[in-house]
This record gives structure tokens, C-alpha cells and sequence, in this order.
């Protein structure tokens, strides 16, 4: 009988984990063990890459004996992970030179000040999609060729691989056969022209790095004849799809042709809008980036991040200790039928899309002699909607599309006020999936389809299926005069450190 389960690898920021998915699309089995976080110095976020690796690994032997499969009942393999995080270890021996650096790590901030400076960014942005921040990998690169001895030189000479956390799992999982990367990784390097689909010799020279350590770039889902392969317990499977984790989540939300989204309701908010075959630039400040690559045919997306989401009701948790766990906050929100005219503002760490405003500061203003913890609580949570809702109204600008309905996935998703004051802000349905695993279903929904355990697109979105559908209530006049006194309220966030 021919396999008919596909395993698909989540490496995520904080934990690796593996899940195994049915030929309807079913999780059978997941497993998932977290790793350490080292922060040697302020805004410096590191990971041991063989922790990863060792992590991962054992997740997928947890995983199959779950599901009590052998390697052989595994059709093929998909793999999501954090995006930006920087490996480069020794070609030969496969042992990292350095600690990787985290998406999260902000090191190279002084290195993006100079280049924008230096009047690049706009070059940058045209050839990649992206703008000049710490966040993406070129510039951590740059930093570890520059910073461990003698390793420039030894990349030059072709003896060190540089790679995003899919590549790194390939070459380590094959063997040290593979290295490669898939194009929506790529694309999230600054090293990447999006357009033209491979790595520029122009961003090479701009960031110093020499193209002998760079991965072979591949499709996202690749068919028999082109995939890669790894060694599970001496079995050979085909890695047959390939996606950062954004991107393999807005492949498993179905949203497979332009004008449809999703949003992931994590730490932070990402929010991306599927926009055809042309890589467009933003002219309101959000990141172009690879979809999918497919054959010859790349699909494109608008990126979108918020920076405070779960963040925010973490904080009213350990912050100022208004609740004591994080699923508390629904229920204290609830309490008051409003927000008492309250507003917060959660620019701790600054301001994400569309604004990239480092210097603003977290805001609270409205705040009365009878504002209670249940009014900060309630405009905690509707704080996260008014940043979505600027975040969607810059891509519905961007594309010239009207959004019909938003896909939504995370954890704070599993907010029904949240998600209804979402809907009701944004004048559209909001919908919640009955699969929540939608970033690991897309990986193996890469992967089915390359090996054709899925004959479509088509089929991979039959598999998609609703668990509630949140409908607009408010009237468009209440949610533009709630959204202008948001906009005050951002007026003072912004303002206050330049006061």
C-alpha cells in the first residue's frame, strides 16, 4: 500500500515540532519540545543550532511512534520555520562556527543606520521587497563573517554554508548532501532580487557577502525528480516542500489566489494578503515577499507585522499583574461594555507596520477616575484589532483590492471578542479555522502536493473548513469614529518621545 502520511517539521522560535498529517488533511500525531533562548547582551537573541537539530530530531522519532508509523508510511516531508534566524557552519564537519542569530536579535541596528544613510534603502527595497532592519538575515551575516576570525576568508574559499534554520535541518538531516533553501526564505535575506528569482551580485557587494557560501535556491513545492531527500532511521524521504512560517500559513489557510488573507495572532501580528504573480511595491510601508514558488510560476505577498499582540495581554499579566493567567483577559474584558473611552497604545518595543516607528512609546490615555483594570484590560485587546485594521487598510491601498474576508490563526485567534472587534473594525467577515495548525499544515500541504498526495490547489483548499465565521455588527460610522480616536491616541504614542 503506498503512503499515504506526510511529516511536517515546525521550527519554530521557541521549540521544534513535528506533526503528521492523513491523506484528509487530519493531525494524527504531533510532538514538540521547546529549546534555550540566550540573550548575552542586550538586544542580542541567539540559539544553538544543534540544539534545533537535536530538538527537531527527536520530535519526529516522538511523532511516529504517536502515530505508530515507520519512515516508510511517510510519503514526504514538509518543513516551516522561523524565517530570518543566521546559521553558518563548516561545510565539512557541520558544526556551526557561532551561536545563530535570532530574527528577534537587534545587533546590526548601526550597520542598517549606515547603509540608509548611505541612501541605499531605496535600491535594497526595490530589488528585494523588504526595508533596512536588523530583522532579516543579510546584515547578521555580514556581522558573523566580520566578527568570528578568520571567517570571511574561510567563506570565500566555498569551506562555510550559510543558511536559514530550513537550510540548516536539510543539510544536517541529508547527510550534509543538501544545501539549499526555498525562494520564500530567500527572499527574507536582503541578498534576494524577488523579482528575477535568484541571489543579486549588487546586494552581495552592498552587504559583503561572497555568494560561495549561499544555498542553491529551490521551488516551495517540489514534484518527484526535483525534491531533496533526508534519512529517517536510514530511510530516505523526499523534502518536497519548503516554506517560512508565514508563508506556509497562508498557504494552509486556502488563501491560493490574489486578494485573499490571513493573520496570525501570536506574540506579535502577521498579516499577509496574497497578490498574484507580480512582485508589487509597497508605497505604504509594508514588505513585498515570495509566496510560493511553484515550477517557474512565483506568487507574491504584502507582509504586514505588528509587533504587540499576545505580547500586549502578556504584559497586563506580568507587567502590571491585572490577571494572573493570559486566558483571563477574555472574560475580565467582558466585564465592561466598552472601553470607558480608554485607549492603549502598545509601543513597547516601538511601532511596527505601516508606521516602523522605533521611537514611539507605549500609551494609555482616556483614563478617568472610573477607568478599572476591566476597561485597561478590554482596550488591551481591542489594541491588537487597531493595529490589524491599519495593517489591512495600507494592503487593501497597496494592492487597489477590497478584502472580502480575513483568515485568522494563533493563539490570541481563540479570542472571540478580539476576533468580533476585528470584524466589526475591518467591515468584513473574520474567519476562524476548525484546523488551528495551519502554519504545519501548509508545509505538508507543499509537500503532498509535490508528490501528489493532492492532485490540486483546489483539493489542498477542500481540506480548509470553517469553525466559526465572526460578521461585522458595528456600523461603518461607529468603527471610522472608534478607528479616528485610535489615530489620537497613536498622535500621542508617536509624539511623546519627541516631546
Amino acid at each position: 500500500m503506498a503512503a499515504r502520511h506526510v511529516l511536517a517539521l515546525d521550527a519554530g522560535t521557541t521549540s521544534s515540532r513535528t506533526l503528521v498529517f492523513d491523506a484528509r488533511g487530519r493531525v494524527v500525531a504531533r510532538a514538540q519540545r521547546e529549546f534555550t533562548q540566550h540573550f548575552p547582551q542586550p538586544g542580542w537573541v541567539e540559539h544553538d543550532a544543534l540544539e534545533i537539530l537535536e530538538t527537531q530530531r527527536a520530535t519526529i522519532g516522538d511523532a511516529l511512534r504517536q502515530a505508530k508509523l515507520t519512515p516508510g508510511d511517510i510519503a514526504a516531508v514538509g518543513i516551516a520555520n522561523q524565517r530570518e534566524t543566521t546559521v553558518l557552519w563548516d561545510r565539512q564537519t557541520g558544526v556551526p562556527i557561532a551561536p545563530a542569530i535570532v530574527w528577534q536579535d537587534r545587533r546590526t541596528a548601526a550597520t542598517c543606520d549606515s547603509l540608509r544613510a548611505a541612501g541605499l534603502e531605496p535600491e535594497i527595497s526595490a530589488r528585494t521587497g523588504l526595508l533596512l532592519d536588523p530583522y532579516f538575515s543579510g546584515t547578521k551575516l555580514a556581522w558573523l563573517l566580520d566578527n568570528v576570525p578568520g571567517a570571511r576568508a574561510r567563506a570565500e574559499a566555498g569551506d562555510l554554508a550559510f543558511g536559514t534554520i530550513d537550510s540548516w535541518l536539510i543539510h544536517r538531516l541529508s547527510g550534509g548532501r543538501e544545501h539549499v533553501t526555498d525562494a520564500t526564505n530567500a527572499s527574507r535575506t536582503l541578498l534576494f532580487d524577488i523579482s528575477h528569482g535568484d541571489w543579486d551580485d549588487g546586494l552581495l557587494g552592498i552587504f559583503r557577502v561572497p555568494r560561495a557560501c549561499l544555498p542553491r535556491v529551490i521551488g516551495s513545492c517540489l514534484p518527484a525528480g526535483e525534491s531533496v531527500s533526508i534519512e529517517i532511521d536510514g530511510v530516505k524521504l523526499p523534502v518536497a516542500g519548503i516554506a517560512g512560517d508565514q508563508q506556509a500559513a497562508l498557504f494552509g489557510q486556502g488563501c491560493h489566489t490574489p486578494g485573499m488573507a490571513k493573520n496570525t495572532y501570536g506574540t506579535g501580528c502577521f498579516a499577509l494578503l496574497n497578490i498574484g504573480h507580480a512582485a508589487r511595491a509597497s508605497r505604504h510601508r509594508l514588505l513585498t515577499t515570495v509566496a510560493l514558488r511553484r515550477g517557474s510560476i512565483t506568487s507574491y505577498a504584502l507582509e504586514g507585522a505588528v509587533f504587540m499582540a499576545g505580547a500586549t495581554v502578556q504584559w497586563l499579566r506580568d507587567g502590571l499583574g491585572i490577571i494572573e493567567r493570559s486566558a483571563d483577559v477574555e472574560p475580565l474584558a467582558l466585564s465592561v461594555p466598552d472601553t470607558g473611552d480608554v485607549y492603549l497604545v502598545p509601543a513597547f518595543a516601538g511601532l511596527g507596520a505601516p508606521q516602523w516607528d522605533a521611537a514611539a512609546r507605549g500609551t494609555i490615555v482616556g483614563l478617568t477616575r472610573g477607568s478599572t483594570r476591566a476597561h485597561i484590560a478590554r482596550a488591551a485587546v481591542e489594541s491588537i484589532a487597531f493595529q490589524v485594521a491599519d495593517l489591512i487598510d495600507a494592503m487593501q491601498l497597496d494592492s487597489g483590492q477590497g478584502l472580502s474576508e480575513l483568515r485568522v490563526d494563533g493563539g490570541a485567534a481563540r479570542n472571540d471578542l478580539l476576533m468580533q472587534f476585528q470584524a466589526d473594525l475591518l467591515g468584513v467577515p473574520v474567519l476562524r479555522p476548525a484546523n488551528t495548525e495551519t502554519t504545519a499544515f501548509g508545509a505538508a500541504a507543499l509537500a503532498g502536493l509535490g508528490v501528489g498526495l493532492w492532485s490540486s490547489e483546489t483539493e489542498v483548499a477542500a481540506l480548509w473548513s470553517l469553525e466559526k465565521r465572526f460578521e461585522p455588527r458595528m456600523s461603518r460610522d461607529a468603527a471610522a469614529a472608534r478607528r479616528a480616536r485610535w489615530q489620537q491616541a497613536l498622535a500621542h504614542s508617536r509624539g511623546w518621545a519627541r516631546a
